[in-house]
């Protein structure tokens, strides 16, 4: 296991993480929810940034806080913001990693730069948002990490710098069967076609865990008039949300009102969908 977390709390005051969750080798993990639902607490517990009050967190198998320096090592992190100073270059990054950990490949590190777009002797702070994006992601590999941990890795980029991100991702992951990456996003297409599964966090708890394909096959909106509610068998309505047109129904398994009620609206459900229906809609 790479990522445990079991009940754990973090108090303060007006809110309160209890989070529980678990990243497994080889599977990539997404974590969604509305900002200041938790997600940024949640990470920062894992990297051992916050001490819990409560619960368990174990990365390695182990408690974050007594990781060793090589242990750490295995991690690669990225924010939405911030690193390196951006008057440097990914010659003067390379250096000074170097010097930290010797077991760095500079040369390596650099000719990925420069094949990823990214000139070596050119200061950060002329690059392009996605070019600083893509620095930030091939720095947090470069020590050939077991784990990332990203936040918003994809925030504010055009569709191409973003499928240029997802795609670093994707190689990362075939390259070691063992990897994982738990990453937070507001883009669900992102996460659509990159995570294997999805957390979905509000006020600090899992209101949500589901399979990425389990979500995207199976879940989907029922759309009627309010009358025709009453009769319709329930066993599988999550939640219930009224709508200028009736109502509108979160199922966790459309096909068995497609074979029962084959002239019902029905609707694939997606993150946005599923995710505005559970926090809007009212439980059945």
């Amino acid at each position: 296991m790479l990522i445990t977390m079991k009940n754990a709390v973090k108090n303060y005051g007006d809110f309160v993480l209890d989070c529980s969750l678990e990243l497994l080798p080889g599977r990539v993990t997404g974590l969604i929810g509305r900002n200041g639902a938790g997600k940024t607490t949640a990470m920062s517990a894992i990297l051992g940034l916050v001490r819990t009050d409560g619960g368990e967190v174990r990365v390695f198998g182990k408690d974050p806080m007594e990781l060793m320096p090589a242990e750490r090592r295995r991690i690669g992190v990225t924010l939405s913001e911030g690193g390196f100073s951006e008057w440097l270059t990914p010659k003067n990054v390379a250096s000074i990693e170097a010097a930290l950990y010797p077991e760095l490949d500079k040369d390596a590190f650099l000719r990925s730069c420069e094949k990823n777009g990214l000139p070596a002797d050119k200061q950060i702070r002329a690059y392009s948002k996605g070019m600083k994006a893509k620095f930030r992601l091939l720095c947090a590999m470069e020590h050939g990490a077991d784990l990332l941990i990203l936040d918003e890795p994809t925030a504010g980029l055009d569709v191409m710098a973003r499928d240029e991100v997802l795609d670093l991702l994707r190689v990362y992951m075939e390259q070691k069967e063992d990897r994982g990456i738990l990453i937070s996003s507001h883009i669900s297409s992102d996460l659509e076609s990159l995570c294997d599964d999805l957390y979905l966090i509000e006020n600090g708890r899992i209101l949500l865990h589901e399979e990425t394909h389990v979500l995207l096959g199976s879940y989907g909106l029922l759309k009627m008039p309010a009358e025709r509610y009453g009769a319709l068998d329930g066993r599988h309505i999550l939640r219930v949300k009224k709508e200028p047109y009736g109502l509108c129904c979160l199922t966790d398994c459309r096909a068995f009102y497609a074979d029962n009620y084959p002239d019902l609206t029905i609707e694939p459900g997606s993150i946005d969908s599923v995710m505005t229906m559970l926090l809007r809609g009212e439980a059945k």
